[in-house]
């Protein structure tokens, strides 16, 4: 499954994106420079992965998770003071997103990167059944990308980009159990908007 996420990440690194040029408080010894720097490093794969689901263009994506690596410097040290900080950045990181996409009158690329993605691997394997599953597959994206926001991001975070369910819980500001049930109502929709017996 790491090898599939992969292939919907950009081809270079994305914690190559120029972190130096973002403004983080240096106070305290450094302390909130470090912080920030480790919470940039666990998060920046994955931050990049979301924003290219979303812009379906490499640049986009490094340019929406700069942008919010550089509000999210500004506001370090409140974000430091909220109940979860991974949920107060995650919302600075989706507010990048949806501005983004806002400003240029598009919806999520989620369907084409995906899409994208499932035809880069079938080209690459030159496996037959590959190709008869990707008529399928297109449409999960597509279904997957219309269920509720909630549900939408779990699937996405979960299976597509790789966070665990405490992670999720974490991002979002709620507990696992939840994440869980957004995890499940997400799959029957899905199930249903496919045409799939879940049994």
């Amino acid at each position: 499954m790491s090898t599939h996420r992969d292939r919907l990440l950009p081809a270079r690194r994305p914690d190559r994106v120029a972190l130096p040029e973002i403004a983080v408080p240096q106070e305290a010894g450094g302390e909130l420079t470090l912080t920030f720097q480790a919470f940039l490093t666990t998060h920046a794969r994955k931050w990049l992965a979301y924003a290219y689901l979303h812009t379906g263009s490499e640049a986009a994506a490094r340019e929406v998770t700069l942008a919010a690596y550089e509000r999210l410097g500004r506001v370090w040290p409140h974000a430091l003071r909220q109940a979860s900080v991974e949920a107060y950045a995650w919302a600075v990181l989706k507010e990048r997103v949806m501005e983004w996409l806002y400003d240029r009158r598009q919806p999520t690329a989620l369907t084409e990167t995906a899409a994208f993605a499932v035809v880069a691997h079938a080209l690459l394997r030159e496996c037959q059944q590959q190709f008869a599953m990707l008529e399928s597959q297109l449409g999960l994206y597509a279904a997957i990308s219309r269920l509720p926001e909630r549900q939408c991001d779990v699937i996405v975070l979960r299976h597509v980009i790789g966070y665990r369910d405490g992670e999720i819980a974490a991002l979002l500001g709620v507990d696992e159990v939840t994440v869980r049930s957004y995890a499940s109502r997400g799959k029957r929709k899905l199930a249903a908007a496919l045409g799939i017996d879940q049994g």
